[in-house]
């Protein structure tokens, strides 16, 4: 195996306009028990909006940098071969103090990279096959795999190895959420040329995998009521 040929494992936009995450508490939380058994897929969500100290303590527990060593740095989520290939990306409709719009978050650096602004509910809304709660949501998380992150070693197990990885980093999130009140719905069913375009990759080298929506619940996460809302067309 030749290490020379190694990608690098951080993505960066250098030119684009960043907003620096906030610190949060890491002290008293909720017990691990009570979170496993209060997480619950929510689809309501009111108008609340999400504060960015909140955003940044979700980012950061999906798959933040939780420790640095001299050359190396650990995840909070698992990754093959510790290889990182996932990407994390934001549809930001409704979050306190920053604007509508496409977001890339770089985890090196712990900050939002500003890729394009604008309203994107019904856009990412349709991507999802129509779902509203992408639309009501305060935020939808997006993730891609940069597949040669992971196939320069391990080859055709690179493509088992990165949805491993995006489901080690969604479950994380829907633990966050669950941990500050909040309600989270993990998505699958969304379609991919659509959400690439949106994001603006090339769906070869790097495409959408997963999806994540996160907002303040209607009720109590575990007895919400069933969304019946129409599709978004």
């Amino acid at each position: 195996m030749n290490y020379n040929r190694q990608p690098e494992i951080y993505k960066e936009y250098k030119q684009s306009p960043k907003i620096d995450l906030p610190p949060f508490a890491r002290g008293d939380t909720m017990p691990l028990d009570q979170i496993l058994s209060r997480r619950r897929s929510v689809r309501l969500f009111t108008a609340n909006p999400l504060s960015l100290k909140d955003l940044s303590f979700l980012l950061w527990a999906a798959d933040g940098v939780s420790r640095r060593t001299a050359g190396f740095e650990f995840r909070t989520a698992p990754s093959a071969g510790a290889l990182y290939p996932i990407e994390t990306y934001l549809v930001v409709n409704n979050v306190k103090d920053v604007e509508q719009g496409v977001y890339h978050y770089a985890v090196r650096t712990h900050q939002l990279e500003q890729l394009k602004c604008g309203d994107f509910r019904t856009a990412i809304a349709r991507a999802a096959l129509g779902q509203t709660m992408c639309a009501s949501a305060a935020v939808v998380i997006i993730w891609t795999a940069v597949f040669y992150r992971s196939a320069w070693k391990y080859q055709q197990r690179a493509y088992r190895y990165v949805y491993l990885d995006a489901g080690h980093i969604g479950q994380n999130l829907a633990l966050a959420a669950t941990c500050l009140g909040l309600g989270s719905c993990q998505i699958a069913a969304l379609f991919d040329d659509e959400v690439n375009e949106i994001l603006q990759v090339d769906g070869q080298k790097e495409s959408v995998l997963y999806m994540s929506v996160i907002g303040h619940p209607r009720t109590r996460t575990w007895d919400y009521p069933v969304d019946t809302s129409p599709p978004v067309r």
